[in-house]
């Protein structure tokens, strides 16, 4: 019986900055960084094109992605959950 050698997913955590698309948001991921000669330390950010099959995510919302197989040209990430929402509770 053979063993099959399981992948670790990249996962990261972004904000919803786009969801115009059928079942596809895009997530701006910002990472902080120091650069390695003068020490400063800045942000640079990052946006994928995510998969969410239920359409679920709106703008302004934190959400988390896995890497999964690709979907389209541009689309190789998965929308696991949605971490905050920006929806307001009513009193």
């Amino acid at each position: 019986m053979e063993k099959t050698k399981q992948i670790k997913k990249r996962k990261f955590t972004g904000t919803v900055v786009k969801t115009a698309m059928n079942k596809t948001i895009s997530v701006l991921v910002v990472e902080k960084r120091v650069h390695p000669k003068y020490g400063k330390a800045y942000k640079q950010g990052r946006k994928f094109h995510v998969h969410d099959e239920k359409q679920a995510a709106k703008e302004g919302e934190k959400v988390v992605f896995v890497e999964c197989r690709p979907l389209s040209k541009t689309k190789r990430w998965r929308l696991l959950e949605i971490v905050k929402s920006t929806e307001k509770v009513k009193k």
